[in-house]
């Protein structure tokens, strides 16, 4: 008997000194580093410790158009490798294009081989005139819906990567019915910094600079069928005035940032400051090295989402698929450049539809109005319990402390995110690991009422018990595991503290509690039980 007492006792005893390890580094700064740096810490949520929320829409339309686009690049390519020549191409609607073709069988043959290359087209004869005929193609209804489902997902994976790399912990990315993402950053205090890194489409393109196209006649309205007309953007950095330089380029880009094999910060060197360089994989840098070597002494822009960063002029062949981007960088600029281009763009635009910067006065209200709501529950629950059952409610009261050291611990070994529902979540908790106790209790004072000894009540009461304790626990289990699968931020962390108190509760209410009146026992038969 008092073998087991003891091995129950060593086991709460290492529990409770693990729990004490673990939980200090979340309540207090005063440790030494060692201890403070390696262990893990409860994170506190946006409504804790302030932050930004963004709720973004994802522009699903264009999506689709820019995949139809795609389509189209790649047919003319197949074309011009087919020996069929394309008089002119013309967008149809948001998925479909067509190309125009000169008199002969090229319509015909082109239609062929599109239907061929590309099956999630549906490629059909056009209009036919005396100059050429023309080959209709749209994208088929299922690849449209996947794109549509595709933008969303792919979007919640891509900013989620950028936030990762940002060094958010512990951020809430998620999607939100069909067209919406919601993002929670805690702790982050620029919202305007979130907010670009965020919604950055970073779609980086190297374009030829169009040395023939006058930009003033551009300006005008008068701009070639190929040329499109974008503005270079610096920055001054003695006064931070932005100025923006016309600049005409070919519209076809040479060379897309999907071969992007890496991107970091770099300073000084010849280009001076802060600057991104950039590398790409095997394709990429074949591309690059045949774009430089036909275009010597032209002038190359790069460009992203459309903004000019640097148009230099091509002094010679480069090889090794390595370029940089200037642009009088922040440091804090070129990072978070550096991050969207390791990330990804996303596969569509996104547009900030709500944004709310929550300070960290608020959050620490919030903390202050929880922890005063817990108290008073957990002294109520003491007080009632103490009264009610007198020397067994004290019992009770001694399980509930360890029941919160465990429940704190646990948080704390996961890293898990505490929020107001959390902290709701830890009251509940509480409320059931009483519970537990006055089950047990009720059983044991029916076993005093017929007579039993104190040892033989005590034992029959926790066997009775000891069922509908564990019922009650797993059907609230249940509960909080399914809000965990299908809630979404705070409803999840109201999840994961109920669950870890129900687990929690089982141990400390049928094995805390009970060693406290088995050693009593141990030591001396109880004649009497204050219940």
């Amino acid at each position: 008997m008092m073998k087991s007492i003891t091995g129950r006792i060593t086991l709460i005893a290492v529990l409770t000194a693990v729990s004490v390890i673990v939980l200090l580094p979340s309540l207090t700064d005063r440790l030494p580093a060692g201890w403070k740096d390696r262990m893990p810490k409860i994170n506190l949520g946006l409504d804790l410790q302030g932050g930004v929320f963004l709720r973004l829409a994802v522009d699903i339309d264009k999506a689709i158009e820019n995949t139809s686009m795609r389509y189209a690049d790649d047919a003319r390519a197949v074309c011009r490798e087919n020996g069929l020549p394309v008089l002119a191409f013309q967008k149809i609607g948001d998925g479909g294009f067509s190309l125009r073709f000169p008199p002969g069988d090229f319509a015909s043959r082109a239609q062929a081989t599109l239907k061929d290359e590309f099956p999630s087209l549906d490629v059909g004869p056009g209009p036919v005139s005396a100059d050429g005929a023309t080959v209709i193609a749209h994208m088929k209804p299922a690849e449209i819906q996947a794109i549509r489902t595709n933008a969303v997902v792919q979007g919640v994976e891509t900013i989620r990567n950028r936030i990762d790399q940002f060094g958010v912990r512990e951020p809430q990315i998620v999607a939100e019915g069909d067209d919406r993402i919601v993002v929670q950053l805690p702790g982050v205090k620029d919202q305007q910094r979130a907010i670009e890194l965020v919604g950055k489409t970073a779609l980086l393109e190297f374009k030829l600079v169009d040395e023939g196209a006058s930009v003033e006649e551009s300006l005008k309205g008068s701009l070639p069928e190929d040329d499109q007309l974008l503005y270079q953007k610096s920055t001054d950095p003695q006064s931070g005035r932005v100025t923006k330089t016309p600049i005409v380029v070919k519209k076809r880009a040479l060379l897309t940032g999907d071969t992007i094999k890496s991107a970091k910060v770099n300073f000084g060197n010849q280009v001076g400051g802060a600057h991104v360089s950039i590398s790409f994989d095997s394709r990429g840098a074949k591309v690059f090295d045949r774009v430089t070597a036909e275009n010597v002494k032209r002038r190359l822009a790069i460009v992203l989402d459309d903004t000019v960063y640097s148009a230099p002029v091509i002094q010679e062949r480069i090889s090794g698929g390595e370029a940089q981007i200037t642009g009088n960088f922040t440091p804090e600029e070129a990072s978070d450049l550096a991050i969207v281009l390791r990330a990804g763009s996303l596969p569509a635009p996104v547009k900030v539809i709500q944004n709310v910067s929550i300070g960290p006065s608020l959050g620490q209200d919030s903390i202050r109005k929880g922890v005063r709501a817990a108290m008073i529950g957990a002294l109520l629950v003491v007080t009632f319990m103490a009264f009610y059952y007198r020397f067994a409610g004290m019992v009770a009261d001694f399980a509930l402390v360890f029941n919160i050291l465990f429940l704190l611990a646990g948080m704390a070994a996961f890293s898990a995110t505490l929020t107001l529902p959390g902290i709701a979540g830890i009251i509940l908790a509480i409320g059931l690991a009483v519970d537990s106790n006055v089950l047990i209790f009720e059983r044991i004072r029916e076993e005093v009422r017929s007579k039993k000894t104190v040892r033989a009540a005590i034992d029959a009461g926790y066997d009775k018990a000891f069922y509908t304790v564990v019922d009650s626990h797993v059907t609230t289990l249940i509960t909080a595991l399914i809000l965990f699968q299908f809630g979404t931020g705070p409803i999840k962390g109201f999840a994961v503290s109920l669950s870890m108190g129900v687990a929690i509760n089982l141990f400390t209410a049928l094995v805390c509690t009970r060693v406290v009146f088995d050693y009593l026992n141990a030591r001396k038969p109880m004649q009497a039980l204050s219940i």
